[in-house]
């Protein structure tokens, strides 16, 4: 495919989207304006280049005091972080992930589901083992919604005191190899990685769905009501067309849809399927 003139094209998109991107941007920075929570969490971004500037001793204990805080079902704590400090083990991390800057990152924490803790205490009280179901899916589902909170807090935190990270579900490329080298026990299973550091980078925000297409009042839409799923996203396929356009003009990115359309037949999900690690770890249905 041709790329001469990429600058009249990106002149021509930066035109073609400007009214769009003024009124989203509007309504954006109104919102962000109200409040330094809303302008933390309406500016969020991925963060993958980090400066050599370490991240202080009280930022430390402030984002790790924050994910500590986040909400947890029925008190049971059920999760756990691996602070990631050895430089053998983080490039090693990086190779799992297939992402090098991994090993960059000054802060890389891993959260873990954890069921062992609990399961170690009950068995310490005296409850017989083949009436605890700590070690069942559902309680496996509970501990990683326990752990997802803990770490969107401590990313919230992060970004608070002017840090930035990305959030790593790529670490779960090898969920064998990431469970050896986390020496991860039984009743536990990794569920995201989370790196941070002070910001190289400044990309651009990425866009979002209109909300009508993601907000719903009281049930989920019927399919009846809007059977031209396409038509609906018309609008943000080409504002995200234009966003990918404008970071490389010469690597062209197809809309939204188009790139879900794609993933559909990916073979990865299928060599990444869950359920025999879980199992592997303890837990059953």
């Amino acid at each position: 495919m041709s790329i001469v003139n990429n600058t009249d094209n990106t002149d021509k998109n930066e035109a073609a989207q400007r009214p769009a991107q003024q009124a989203a941007s509007h309504t954006h920075d109104a919102i962000a304006s109200r409040n330094s929570t809303l302008d933390v969490l309406l500016n969020r971004r991925s963060i993958r280049a980090y400066t050599d500037e370490p991240v202080s001793a009280e930022d430390i204990d402030a984002i790790e005091a924050a994910a500590q805080r986040a909400a947890t079902s029925q008190f049971h704590n059920a999760w756990s972080a691996i602070r990631v400090t050895d430089t053998d083990l983080k490039h090693k991390l990086a190779e799992v992930a297939h992402q090098p800057y991994v090993a960059t990152a000054p802060l890389l924490y891993v959260f873990v589901a954890d069921q062992h803790r609990n399961y170690r205490i009950a068995e310490a009280k005296g409850v017989p083992e083949n009436k605890i179901t700590y070690g069942t899916s559902f309680m496996l589902g509970q501990a990683q919604n326990d752990a997802v909170l803990a770490l969107h807090a401590m990313e919230t935190a992060a970004e608070s005191l002017g840090l930035g990270g990305v959030i790593l579900g790529s670490l779960l490329n090898d969920m064998d190899e990431l469970i050896e080298l986390l020496h991860l026990p039984e009743h536990t299973f990794p569920v995201l990685g989370l790196a941070l550091g002070h910001p190289a980078q400044h990309p651009q925000l990425k866009p979002r769905m209109p909300r009508a297409l993601q907000f719903f009042d009281n049930a989920y839409p019927a399919d009846g009501d809007n059977p031209d799923i396409l038509a609906q996203f018309a609008d943000f396929d080409q504002t995200v067309h234009q966003y990918c356009d404008l970071r490389d003009t010469s690597k062209p990115v197809a809309g939204f849809t188009d790139q879900i359309a794609k993933g559909a037949t990916s073979d990865a999900p299928l060599k990444k399927a869950l359920h025999g690690h879980e199992v592997k770890q303890g837990f059953t249905d």
